[in-house]
């Protein structure tokens, strides 16, 4: 059956929207996708009819306990946690990933390590900087391979020793795409006797996400990346997460994941988050309509990935092709499987500002900059403050827009020549 682009396109109102008579092109996805209209409803209707704090035997109040509740249920359906107790919502992934790393370093030694790697977004590398900090920790260094654009077992292997504690991997860049194997590299962190810590905020809106069969201690998210509000996911086992000293106030409760949510929760956004879960179950039906909310879950992926990768192969051979264009991420389209669909380039005479700008004046919405990537910046000898042009696809762009986009970046190319 076709992706049913038409149908996805109209659920989203941004897409129709124009600037000046001139339609937009949003590929800036990985920064943040647009919210389907049952996202936006949601999080009105509970603003409008039911705003209410928790734990009161009043209707509102009732409402919001359930959609609290729900909003858990379902993160845990949508990350393959074995409980919603495993499920901690908040503000961000970087704040959650802040808040979480002085329970998770709370007893490490001066001395002990930690290891981060070269491809982080600094959401995943500033919360372990700052604890090493405070704790007298050694920060380890795995760097990814140039030419597979992987973090390769035999580069941390070497990193691993009897003092690691902790291993903070990156499931997708959110520079080179690339995805990485975190299930073998979680197995040779827990073979050393260390924890395991998953930045998975690109890899979401893209890619199915099994907690279960990955291994991993905690995995972090972003719901606003995969078409939902501004809330961080963070997954952990519940019985890694239980034997946490939780840093909280003395009125919150004891109990998973209570303990861990500081403050009173963003209720409407919680809302809004089960109707971001919900549209990929509806997604997910269109073809397998008697599936559980899993299943539906898997299949809205499936199809996501059969429409989406052909279009990235696609964008990154028109801009191979472009003079002066380098990609900084795998460009071999028997490989697009292990990458997503987030391409980074830069030109060797014009700077990512000039294209950004250009492709922003026709309409194309693209990031530059190093995109908070600041080691896979470094690491890769790119200036700092240059950093690169993105051009991030999500589900409902258009192989019309793939088109556009190449033939602007060329345009833009040939005018400066």
């Amino acid at each position: 059956m076709a992706f049913p682009i038409a149908d996805i396109r109209a659920l989203f109102p941004a897409l129709c929207q124009t600037d000046n008579a001139q339609e937009r092109i949003y590929l800036d996805n990985p920064a943040g996708t647009q919210v389907p209209t049952s996202v936006a409803k949601a999080v009105a209707d509970y603003m409008l009819t039911n705003a209410s704090n928790m734990g009161g035997h009043f209707t509102t109040s009732l409402a919001t306990d359930e959609v609290t509740l729900k909003a858990h249920q379902d993160a845990a359906v949508f990350l393959g946690a074995s409980s919603s107790k495993e499920i901690i919502i908040g503000q961000s992934m970087t704040s959650l990933t802040f808040h979480l790393s002085r329970s998770i370093c709370r007893d490490f030694q001066p001395g002990d390590e930690i290891i981060v790697s070269r491809i982080e977004h600094e959401g995943n590398v500033g919360p372990w900087l700052e604890i090493a900090k405070d704790k007298n920790l050694n920060i380890k260094w795995v760097d990814f391979d140039k030419e597979t654009w992987l973090i390769e077992p035999e580069n941390l292997a070497i990193a691993l020793s009897e003092k690691t504690k902790l291993v903070c991997l990156n499931y997708a860049s959110n520079m080179t795409g690339s995805i990485n194997d975190i299930a073998a590299l979680t197995r040779m962190s827990h073979n050393a006797g260390a924890q395991v810590f998953v930045d998975a905020v690109q890899l979401a809106p893209h890619h199915l996400i099994d907690v279960q069969a990955l291994g991993c201690d905690y995995l972090a998210c972003s719901s606003y990346k995969f078409f939902g509000p501004h809330l961080g996911i963070l997954w952990g086992k519940e019985e890694v997460l239980a034997a946490l000293h939780p840093y909280k106030g003395r009125c919150v409760s004891d109990e998973l994941p209570d303990r861990f949510e500081a403050g009173t929760p963003q209720f409407e956004l919680l809302a809004g988050l089960s109707a971001t879960i919900k549209y990929f179950e509806d997604l997910g039906r269109r073809t397998v309509p008697n599936g559980s909310q899993r299943e539906l879950i898997f299949e809205a992926y499936k199809q996501s990935r059969n429409f989406e990768e052909p279009m990235t192969n696609r964008l990154i051979d028109g801009l191979a092709h472009i003079p002066g264009i380098s990609i900084y991420g795998i460009t071999n389209p028997n490989r697009v499987h292990q990458r997503v669909p987030t391409i980074s380039i830069r030109h060797n005479k014009l700077k990512p500002t000039e294209i950004a700008k250009s492709l922003a004046n026709s309409g194309i919405f693209v990031w530059h900059g190093h995109n908070y990537a600041y080691e896979p910046t470094r690491f890769l000898n790119i200036p700092e403050d240059e950093g690169v042009v993105r051009v991030g696809l999500a589900h409902y762009n258009t192989d019309e827009e793939i088109t556009r986009v190449v033939e602007t970046i060329d345009a833009i190319v040939a005018n400066a020549r």
